[in-house]
């Protein structure tokens, strides 16, 4: 077997040194490749020809050694090398290098689970972390909340300008002075509407119809001593005067005076004679409604005043006075007017309700005359329902000759009279309540709105005197109120208006959205109510929040300057069913002006939609003491939510300040704002931070919101990989979140892995089980984002390698031709 052995020894020595050339090689040719690891030819004796297997020590022999002939050499292990690569930054932000023991978790292309050191990883078409030889990378994933889900293996995704996230504020910060020594805030702003009435309310569509009242013609009067019986003296003279009367006792101017001789209305009693027989007594001729009464008026028995002798029907043709001096009546009142007069008449109930004027009437002009009223209106009757009161008076107004603007009582009638006035201006427009206790200045307002009136029925009285006309304020549709506060306009806030809208339902919609907090909003210490202007021990007497006082709406704010409430002119807009845009007027002004040292400030907090909402925060100083201040902020939103209602207000609360101008204590600094309608989480909470507050002294108090940790809506933009292997995404708002958790696996065998190519392992049966864990955690190893690990090919090494494995197989060959040679002589021999 000798020189045939040793050919074939030769051959497992050429094999052999192949091997390491193509282990070196590979090694080489790999040297650039990202995570390659490098492996090495381990060489073992192969077959031996044991000639003798010696022999132990005897008495006779020391013993002999093995005699062993080696038939060659064998691969025995090609060992992967997995020492650490060098680290290199790379200038893509998703190249990730090992730093440790670990390797990357990738899916096969049967969905197996793979490893490799190879860290370059960029994002295929559908977010996903992939190799470059485009096996996803596995790792734990994220659910909708971007909470890391750490149930399975999954492929990481990284969804770079698709998802978006938003954050909800959670803290504001403030920073600003609280001056301790400004105004006390005990004083609340209050501001009234104009009167308002209830258009449902009738009133006379037309007023009447004046005229200088028609004076008796004596002309054709003649007056005649009579002897029928009677108590007229004879001898005497007498004159007669005339007036007509109205169906309401009014009486006309009366007839000229007469004198003895100069008419035949004065008459001397003859002898014997103790009567007068009157005839053609005076008659209303008038083409409408003429006086149906006259009055008989006479002298006394040398006397100048007239006395009431009796009355007759208007049209009585004679009339025979027998009454005695003694028997007469009243004195004629010749009282006259002069001036130009107009006239307002309204409904009047004996318990005292009373409508709104009618129109102005046409004016008269009159010159010792009285006026006659004609055609005076006629309540209408009360529906089965009611509504308003059995009106069962007419009452009359009257300007004075002086002032045309000014009307007062003149008179209150029956239904269905007519009128004639006398009464002088100096009666009816004196402020002496003793010398006219039953005259009044007209109220052209009318009667006032209720709770209960309906928003549909409220009418507004335009103009004063002579020009006074009524105009609805609200009809049926989409009221949109914008108010002020402070000075600054507050979000507009919509309130539909219906034919069953009553006023009290718009004064609580109107009460909310300006913000105003009552006492009850802060239950542990209550929010105090507003002193009069003019009160001196400044005991609070008004309580915040709206009204309906005498025909008004009135609103009573909060204290402190900061928190007064204003309805501008343009402050209502209606839009109706048929889209038309109305501009309710209510005409509010200010009767009282707040008081108390304020700072306001307005900023931006996010829901969890990322909405902006508007926040204004308002501080007042609500009391002071020799050792603290304390000022309350009132928080306002237009974009608070309710279920029902629209209120603005969505938080108070109370902040002490000490000696030394820090802040001792906050009794509530929670902000709720309610998103009832949006999908958003409901409520918005969030903590005011006052520790940045100071007390100190200053010029005036300033408040402002130097940040807060909420967040728009923003799309992902970014992300950074950390060495725990946490993928974290930066949004374009700022805010980061979780997208994915990156594994390791590492094997208590490495180098019993089975290589796959494409710088993939898979489990071998040598390798053990894989152990899986985060970066950092059971000595698995580091991830360093930004960054290669190069290839661990020692070059140099290698070469060498190569050097020893030629020199082997050189030496290789010489054996088979040294063996070749041998067998050549043999063959020779024959020769």
């Amino acid at each position: 077997m000798g020189l045939q052995s040793s050919l074939n020894t030769a051959l497992t020595g050429l094999q052999a040194a192949e091997a390491v050339i193509d282990v070196s090689g590979n090694n080489l040719a790999n040297s650039n490749t990202v995570g390659f690891k490098s492996s090495q030819a381990q060489f073992a004796t192969q077959f031996l020809q044991t000639q003798s297997l010696g022999s132990s020590p005897t008495d006779t022999s020391g013993g002999t050694n093995p005699r062993q002939i080696g038939l060659g050499v064998q691969v025995a292990e090609i060992t992967p090398n997995f020492t650490q690569g060098t680290i290199q930054i790379s200038a893509n932000a998703s190249d990730l290098a090992i730093q440790g023991e670990g390797f990357f978790i990738v899916e096969g292309g049967s969905g197996e689970q793979l490893y490799t050191r190879n860290g370059v990883f960029k994002t295929n078409s559908q977010n996903e972390l992939v190799t470059i030889t485009g096996n996803r990378l596995l790792g734990h994933g994220v659910d909708d909340n971007f909470q890391v889900q750490a149930t399975e293996l999954v492929p990481i995704t990284i969804p770079l300008g698709s998802t978006a996230v938003a954050q909800a504020t959670q803290n504001v910060f403030l920073e600003g002075s609280l001056i301790p020594d400004g105004d006390i805030a005990d004083q609340a702003a209050i501001i009234q509407s104009a009167v308002l009435g209830d258009g449902l309310q009738p009133r006379p569509s037309a007023g009447a119809t004046p005229a200088s009242a028609a004076l008796p013609d004596t002309t054709t009067t003649t007056a005649a001593s009579s002897a029928t019986a009677g108590g007229l003296v004879p001898g005497a003279t007498y004159r007669y005067r005339f007036t007509f009367v109205d169906a309401s006792g009014q009486e006309s101017m009366p007839s000229s005076d007469s004198v003895p001789g100069s008419s035949s209305s004065a008459v001397t009693i003859g002898a014997g004679n103790s009567s007068v027989q009157l005839t053609n007594i005076p008659d209303d001729t008038s083409a409408t409604e003429p006086y149906q009464l006259v009055n008989i008026y006479r002298t006394t028995n040398g006397g100048t005043n007239y006395f009431l002798v009796g009355q007759v029907p208007a049209g009585t043709a004679s009339y025979s006075d027998t009454t005695a001096d003694g028997a007469l009546g009243a004195q004629l009142d010749s009282t006259s007017l002069d001036g130009s007069y107009s006239y307002y008449v309204t409904f009047y109930k004996t318990t005292g309700e009373e409508s709104r004027p009618s129109p102005l009437t046409s004016s008269v002009n009159v010159t010792g005359n009285r006026v006659h009223l004609t055609g005076l209106p006629t309540p209408p009757a009360v529906p089965p329902g009611g509504g308003f009161p059995a009106y069962d008076r007419i009452r009359i107004y009257r300007n004075i000759g002086t002032d045309a603007d000014s009307f007062y009582l003149v008179d209150t009638i029956n239904i269905g009279d007519d009128y004639t006035d006398s009464t002088p201006d100096s009666v009816i427009s004196s402020d002496d309540s003793m010398v006219n206790p039953n005259y009044k200045e007209l109220d052209f307002d009318g009667p006032p709105m209720a709770s209960n009136t309906l928003l549909v029925n409220l009418v507004k009285r335009t103009g004063d005197g002579q020009s006074v006309d009524y105009v609805p304020v609200f009809e049926e549709g989409t009221l949109t109120f914008t108010g002020e506060k402070g000075g600054r306009d507050l979000s507009g806030k919509e309130f539909v208006i219906t034919d069953t809208t009553t006023a009290q339902e718009l004064v609580n919609f109107m009460t909310q959205a300006l913000g105003i907090q009552g006492s009850t909003a802060d239950p542990v210490n209550p929010i105090p109510g507003s002193a009069a202007a003019d009160a001196i021990d400044r005991t609070p007497v008004f309580s915040s929040g709206g009204s309906i006082a005498n025909g008004r709406f009135q609103f009573v704010s909060n204290n402190g300057t900061g928190n007064a409430v204003d309805v501008p002119l343009d402050a209502l807009t209606l839009i109706t069913p048929n889209s038309t845009t109305l501009n309710p007027q209510l005409d509010f002004g200010t009767v009282q002006e707040a008081i108390g040292e304020s700072a306001t400030t307005d900023f931006i907090v996010y829901d969890s939609l990322g909405i902006p909402l508007q926040v204004r925060l308002t501080t007042v100083l609500e009391s002071r003491d020799d050792s603290s201040v304390t000022y309350r902020w009132f928080a306002d939103s237009g974009d608070n939510d309710p279920l029902t209602g629209a209120a603005i207000a969505v938080g108070t609360g109370l902040v002490t300040l000490d000696g030394e101008g820090n802040v001792l204590g906050v009794s509530e600094d929670t902000v709720s704002i309610d998103r009832a309608n949006v999908p958003s989480q409901s409520p918005l909470t969030f903590d005011l931070d006052f520790s940045a507050i100071s007390g100190l002294a200053a010029d005036s108090s300033s408040i402002a919101a130097s940040q807060q940790d909420g967040f728009a809506p923003g799309t992902l933009s970014s992300f950074i990989i950390g060495e725990d292997g946490r993928i974290r995404g930066v949004f374009s708002n700022g805010v980061t979140r979780d997208l994915g958790q990156i594994r390791l696996a590492r094997f208590a065998n490495p180098a019993g892995l089975e290589q796959r190519g494409e710088n993939m392992f898979a489990g071998g049966v040598n390798s053990g089980l894989p152990v899986e864990g985060n970066p950092g955690e059971q000595g698995i190893g580091d991830i360093i984002a930004g960054a290669v690990e190069l290839s661990n090919t020692d070059v140099g090494k290698n070469l060498i390698d190569l050097i020893l494995a030629s020199t082997q197989y050189r030496s290789n060959t010489r054996v088979i031709t040294t063996a070749q040679q041998l067998i050549d002589e043999l063959l020779n021999l024959r020769r």
